[in-house]
């Protein structure tokens, strides 16, 4: 690490007797824990193994008890016997570092002896400066540092120089003291301490880690920094609502079961079909917030029962920080109003309690109405085939209706947005001049990126995304170790460029006209590997993000309103991939054919984080087999599955055990990789 040699490797026989050592230590340590034998003798032998191991935690939380023990039989009125029995824990840790300096366990129980409260200081500060010598970029002693400069009540302007030292005049070079410095400057300006307001702060930090990136552009650290500094500059304080469905001055048509069936509808983008009757209204936020309730957003509506909604998180992560939020209004479909408008207006920030995770809350009140028409129910559900090859018509690319539905929120000035405005800018022409650099061009990407999503007016908006797509794929080239990363990236900036304007949105909206006219989204053959910009297709029912090479469906948790999704030959190679698409309650229709799932890929961890679904066995009416255990938890939660293309191209999960599977997980499926199954 940080380009210090590895100690060579000891002799065989040298090895053997250390092991030797270490056994025989370690098992009469462990008798003593069992038995919790306190006694010196005990304490002392602990101390010798940690001094040939200092990794071992068991020994660190002995010591720990055996602190209490003593302190416990001493008179607390005589602080030098505290003191000595302190003393002596910080010897060890001292001996344990000389050993290990990046020993979790030992660095963990100095914060410990400390928080007794019996330790100087000040002492610890010189300490910290002679290890600091050792390996400047020690990242467990500069979170020491924090720890013990916060006890001391520190002024953060005092430790903020102390960076400003490490960096210029011992090396700039050293990651540790860059990231302390953003530690220290996100609380200076979080506490608006008197010279740290955000603008100025920012402009002063951009004009400082210059001075190291063109002075080594090779060298990593400056660059990480400076992608820190790039992320405070576009990010608002404030969190904003970037958009939602229904979106203001909409109107919709709700209806029950089976509208599905209707060949036509007398409104594009309008008609729900709900069986529960209700539809889903949803808030994006451009970041994660919490506090969205009955008492921070309120609903006027003429529809009756939604006096006290529920709003839930839509979240793989079970957090109650989300960045989009989700309430289910209720209609009635049996009492038909199709002449009457029925109005909602959905206000929200006129009383605090919505906050980001940065303690911010929600810079303004903003509210939006939309109208809703009900029809009464078409017919019976629909059970006809869904097919993703025929029955789609183009969409007009001069109709008016597609503008309502992808508005989003503009920054203006009184959030900050002019200045930061001007920051991209100026970092733009600055970086043009490190065209050659990967780490350059990386950068410069970056900031195309950040000065689009600032640009509000039309006629040039989407400028930059050619230059920025043409950079990733300089990286991909330049660098292919990080070919992958580059590639999501590619992905992301060429999704906002399809969603950049209506009028290249609608080059990929079609009309499914077996289900109602249906709003669908082709995607697919781009070679998108991320999913990215779902906030502006809220309103989308049917997405075709086939022949890619896609990963995962993260983000598509967000498309709250979507019933058909064609997700064929891409690269998900297991079900806990698809983990997103648990939250997508209306869906209809699911192809995940030809993906190689269950195919001989590395150790799908992430299948291991799930509860053991045996408990919810009764719901399938049998013991859910091991190997199929992450199916189920995707499975399991999209009860209006009808049709589901799964099995061609997934080799390995193919056969009748598993179709039997599906089908007992799945009691409304109709359709099965394109059989019709018997009632």
């Amino acid at each position: 690490m940080h380009g210090r040699p590895r100690k060579a490797a000891s002799k065989p026989e040298a090895s053997a007797a250390k092991a030797l050592k270490l056994r025989s230590v370690q098992s009469q340590f462990m008798s003593n824990h069992h038995r919790k034998i306190y006694t010196q003798e005990a304490i002392q032998l602990s101390a010798k193994l940690l001094a040939i191991n200092p990794e071992a935690y068991t020994a660190w939380n002995y010591r720990k008890l055996a602190v209490e023990d003593n302190l416990s039989r001493i008179d607390d009125s005589d602080p030098s016997l505290v003191n000595s029995i302190l003393n002596e824990e910080l010897e060890v840790v001292a001996i344990a570092l000389r050993r290990n300096l990046k020993s979790y366990g030992a660095w963990y129980h100095r914060k410990w002896v400390l928080s007794k409260g019996h330790s100087s200081l000040e002492k610890e500060l010189q300490l910290l400066n002679k290890y600091q010598k050792l390996d400047l970029r020690n990242f467990h002693a500069w979170n020491y540092r924090r720890f013990v400069l916060e006890l001391t009540k520190t002024p953060q302007q005092d430790e903020l120089h102390y960076t400003t030292d490490m960096i210029n005049d011992v090396s700039f070079s050293n990651y540790s003291a860059w990231h302390n410095r953003s530690e220290l400057l996100s609380s200076l300006v979080a506490k608006k301490a008197d010279g740290f307001m955000p603008k100025e702060t920012i402009r002063r930090e951009l004009d400082y880690v210059h001075n190291a990136i063109f002075t080594d552009e090779d060298d990593q650290s400056a660059w990480f920094y400076y992608l820190w500094l790039l992320d405070q500059t576009v990010k608002m304080e404030t969190p904003l609502r970037t958009s939602s469905w229904p979106s203001d001055g909409s109107i919709i048509i709700l209806s029950g079961p089976g509208c599905f069936n209707g060949s036509s509808s007398s409104s594009k983008f309008t008609t729900f079909c709900s069986e529960s009757g209700s539809f889903p209204l949803i808030l994006y936020f451009d970041q994660a917030v919490s506090g969205v309730s009955s008492s921070t957003v309120t609903i006027d509506s003429e529809l009756q029962g939604n006096q006290d909604l529920v709003w839930e998180p839509v979240s793989d992560k079970n957090s109650q920080l989300s960045c989009v939020w989700v309430a289910r209004l209720k209609f009635d479909s049996a009492e038909p109003c199709f002449r009457k408008e029925n109005k909602v207006k959905v206000s929200l920030g006129k009383s605090q309690g919505i906050v980001s995770s940065r303690g911010c809350y929600l810079s303004a009140p903003y509210e939006f109405v939309f109208t809703v028409h009900i029809h009464d129910t078409v017919g019976e559900p629909q059970e006809g085939i869904v097919l993703w090859t025929d029955g789609f018509d183009n969409w007009d690319a001069q109709s008016k209706d597609l503008n309502s539905l992808i508005t989003s929120d503009q920054l203006n000035a009184d959030t900050g947005f002019e200045w930061r405005k001007q920051a991209i800018k100026i970092e733009i022409e600055c970086f043009r001049d490190l065209h050659d650099s990967k780490f350059g061009k990386l950068i410069l990407a970056r900031l195309l990126m950040a000065e689009e999503t600032m640009i509000s007016d039309d006629a040039v908006k989407g400028v930059h995304y050619n230059e920025i797509l043409q950079l990733y794929k300089d990286l991909m080239a330049l660098n292919s170790s990080h070919d992958q990363y580059y590639k999501d990236e590619h992905s992301v900036a060429l999704l906002h460029k399809v969603t950049s304007s209506t009028e290249s949105l609608s080059r990929r909206l079609f009309l499914y006209r077996n289900m109602n006219n249906i709003v669908c989204l082709r995607l697919n053959n781009l070679t998108l590997s991320r999913i990215a910009a779902v906030e502006k297709f809220l309103f989308v029912q049917m997405l075709d993000l086939s022949h890619n090479e896609l990963h995962s469906a993260e983000g598509l948790e967000a498309m709250q309103l979507l019933c058909c999704l064609n997700l064929c030959h891409n690269r998900i190679r297991s079900f806990s991939a698809l983990d997103s698409l648990r939250h997508l309650k209306q869906l209809r229709v699911l192809d995940v054919s030809h993906n190689d799932m269950g195919g001989k890929h590395p150790v799908d961890t992430t299948r291991y984080l799930c509860s053991r679904p045996l408990s919810n066995s009764a719901e399938i009416g049998r013991q859910v087999p091991c190997k199929y255990w992450d199916a189920y938890l995707v499975l399991r939660d999209l009860k209006k599955l009808k049709q589901l293309d799964i099995i061609r191209g997934n080799d390995l999960i193919a056969g009748e055990e598993f179709s039997s599977f599906v089908r007992q997980v799945l009691p409304k499926l109709v359709w099965l990789d394109g059989h019709k199954l018997a009632s």
